[in-house]
């Protein structure tokens, strides 16, 4: 009997280990080859596939060699900021694709392209993103039904009139970054001060006040174990593509593990905490926390199904990371170019103090900075907080003349758009405001060329947010400094999910 049952065992095991080697071999070699060849056959160029790790080795090679660098105030960042694709892009031409593991992943420069991908997103998704799903989830990474549900529960929080109620709060978190400045400048009237982890400072506050009403450690510390998860994030890519990643023992997967679940158990404790207030009838309604758990309970009374908690913890999670990452770049790229155009740094104080005099800026005045205004728009053409977007073909599909096979990915590096001498003029490269004088449409010449938060349904439902904060922040600070690149300061856009300056921001502050 034990005989018969190891002889009916032997070929079922034969048989599992024949059809997972033969997947295997489908997922590292057949399909890969299979898609390369469509690609070439539509006239797309780019290196022959290589075994499992594609392009990898070469793409880690060119952002460790730039990592090392820094650039001039005047030269092109695109070389600097996207080493790889802009050098595939120099190799093969704009119709070229790169590999990313046993992934192609085609470069799309053209506007119409870009429109097309991005105004389908059901047919051109996100691809898989294990790093995002971890470091945010929720709206970022949700697709199909679920992204438009928690898109239509999420929306009431960020309408415009919400966002002008919290702009006490954004104020009060400006304010403070402001007056621990003017304590640094206090003994000689001006000071050398590295603005970059004040200026990120203040967008985790901003966030914990707005979206929380939290605590200051409370904020703090969530702010914190994000920046950490981005670190490791950056440690963890070079394996993501590999099945089971999260498995390998590594130093960086053992403390990814520890930051998830210490941010779920603070996140959870805001939550419940909140539940518990609005039950008792003495919970905030104003912040964005507030605004997402009303409109969630309206949805579960409306439709029976809204959001679990963990889901709630993961929007919690996007709150902090979109909401900061993406407004403390706009502000320090802001100032950094401020300082090399004093002149502009001139106009927009001139403009503030005009409108708002020493008064507490509100909305209305806000949206009365032109010249403010203007020099934000150029700020995110050139240097983009997101600098590319991925997306995926669901299914076989045309794409402007090409029919390219379900799998095949895409690379829409939107610094590229932005820096496009075609599309912009032979100024391109400069900084030059007074293109948006007349606003975006007129700028593009409306075209789909100028995406700084994404375009299409899935557009950035933080923009107005982080629009409104720019301009109170530099509003703020354009009333009590002005201030000029220091001497130590290195140019270095480097992008960690977001373009940050790698090496620190060093201005020298003079008290007004």
């Amino acid at each position: 009997m034990e005989i018969t049952s190891f002889s009916v065992a032997i070929p079922v095991i034969f048989l599992a280990l024949a059809t997972w080697a033969l997947k295997l071999v489908k997922w590292v070699w057949l399909r890969p080859k299979k898609l390369e060849k469509s690609l070439r056959d539509h006239g797309l160029a780019g290196n022959p596939y290589r075994l499992l790790i594609g392009d990898l080795g070469e793409y880690s090679a060119f952002a460790n060699h730039t990592k090392s660098e820094t650039i001039s105030l005047s030269d092109d960042i695109a070389p600097h900021v996207l080493p790889y694709v802009h050098h595939v892009i120099q190799k093969y031409g704009k119709n070229s694709f790169m590999w990313f593991g046993p992934n192609p992943r085609v470069n799309i420069v053209e506007p119409d392209l870009m429109k097309e991908i991005m105004s389908k997103p059901n047919l051109f998704r996100k691809p898989p993103d294990p790093l995002g799903e971890i470091i945010t989830g929720g709206l970022f990474t949700a697709e199909g039904e679920k992204w438009t549900k928690h898109r239509r529960i999420i929306n009431p929080a960020f309408h415009l009139e919400k966002l002008k109620n919290m702009l006490p709060e954004i104020f009060l978190s400006c304010r403070d970054m402001i007056d621990k400045w003017e304590m640094l400048v206090s003994a000689r009237g001006s000071a050398e001060v590295d603005v970059w982890p004040y200026i990120e400072a203040l967008s985790g506050d901003v966030i914990s006040r707005t979206a929380f009403g939290s605590n200051q450690e409370e904020g703090n510390r969530i702010f914190q174990l994000q920046k950490e998860q981005v670190d490791l994030a950056l440690q963890l890519l070079p394996i993501v593509f590999i099945p089971g990643w999260r498995f390998i023992p590594t130093k960086a997967n053992r403390r990814m593990k520890e930051v998830i679940s210490e941010l779920q158990v603070l996140l959870r404790g805001i939550i419940r905490k909140r539940e518990k207030a609005m039950e008792m009838g003495e919970a905030r309604k104003d912040d964005l926390l507030g605004i997402l758990m009303e409109s969630n309970f309206k949805e579960i009374r409306e439709n029976g199904i809204g959001l679990s908690i963990e889901e709630v913890i993961a929007e919690c999670k996007l709150f902090y990371f979109g909401g900061s990452g993406t407004t403390s770049s706009l502000l320090v790229w802001t100032m950094i170019l401020l300082c090399r155009y004093p002149h502009w740094q001139g106009r927009a104080r001139e403009e503030v103090l005009q409108v708002f005099g020493n008064e507490e800026p509100d909305l209305d005045g806000l949206n009365r900075l032109k010249v403010v205004t203007m020099i934000l728009h150029e700020v995110l053409r050139l240097y983009p907080s997101a600098t590319f977007i991925f997306r995926s073909l669901t299914k076989d599909a045309k794409l402007g003349t090409m029919n390219l096979p379900a799998g095949v990915e895409f690379t829409l590096p939107i610094l590229l758009l932005h820096h496009d001498f075609e599309i912009w003029g032979d100024d391109v490269k400069e900084f030059n405001p007074e293109r948006f004088s007349d606003g975006v449409f007129s700028a593009t010449k409306g075209k789909f060329s100028y995406l700084p938060f994404g375009g299409g349904p899935r557009i950035c439902i933080g923009q107005n947010f982080s629009m409104i904060e720019a301009k109170m922040a530099i509003a703020t600070i354009l009333r009590r400094f002005s201030f000029e690149l220091s001497p130590s300061y290195a140019h270095a856009p480097f992008p960690l999910f977001t373009l940050q300056p790698q090496h620190g921001a060093q201005l020298i502050l003079h008290k007004l």
